[in-house]
């Protein structure tokens, strides 16, 4: 039986994905053992990153081929802007760190290494390249929020709780569920050679994902520490 290109994707990532459950950043949020100093350093980064992340969608609108697609980064675009930001600004709130600090943030190695290299693909194909670019993080967010779900005591957390919550949602779902909707039909009309390079984004941002859950775990920012 054919599989889906979505199917082949996740086949190639799920044990890459399988070790972001036992990281000890995703853990922590997990079981309610997180050191805050290690949430407010990845929230700060991730933030930032979700700056970059939108001008994927913005991307991706300009080089849709149909409507539905351009419609599907435009909610894309709003749901990162307004949805997911916003979760972000309201644990800020909670440490006195306020939206415009928050955009203030200096960008680690890693959050630069990783935005760029997704701007770079979405540049240099067509929207293929940018939904490729966008589906490791929305699909692997919505992966570990689905795992950590399962036990109530995570979405029940009083601090961590919100994060399992918003990416464990069935709105965040929806949009996931599109993104893997729209890489398949992709998948239906192009060649083996088109599939491998795409195949191979998600995997190289997968990758880079496991940098970032590192980069918040280790508080890290540049290797060399040189103050210029």
């Amino acid at each position: 039986m054919t599989i889906s290109f979505s199917q082949q994707i996740f086949n190639r990532v799920e044990p890459l994905w399988q070790s972001y459950l036992t990281h000890p950043f995703v853990k922590g949020i997990g079981d309610g053992t997180l050191d805050k100093a290690k949430f407010i350093h990845y929230m700060k980064q991730d933030y930032i990153y979700l700056i970059d992340y939108s001008r994927l969608f913005a991307i991706g609108a300009s080089k849709a081929n149909d409507l539905s697609t351009m419609t599907l980064f435009g909610e894309l675009l709003h749901g990162t802007l307004s949805f997911e930001m916003d979760l972000h600004r309201q644990y800020a709130a909670k440490f006195g760190i306020s939206a415009e600090e928050l955009e203030a943030t200096e960008p680690s190695a890693t959050m630069t290494s990783y935005t760029s290299y997704m701007l770079s693909q979405a540049s240099l194909g067509g929207v293929e390249n940018t939904i490729a670019a966008v589906l490791a993080c929305a699909w692997s967010y919505n992966y570990i929020g689905n795992a950590l779900a399962e036990n109530p005591a995570s979405k029940e957390h009083e601090f961590y709780g919100d994060w399992v919550n918003t990416y464990s949602s069935s709105e965040f779902t929806e949009l996931v569920n599109k993104c893997i909707q729209l890489i398949d039909k992709i998948g239906e009309t192009a060649s083996p050679e088109a599939k491998k390079k795409l195949e191979d984004i998600v995997v190289n941002t997968s990758y880079y994902e496991y940098m970032f859950w590192d980069m918040a775990e280790k508080l890290s920012m540049w290797d060399v520490p040189v103050t210029v």
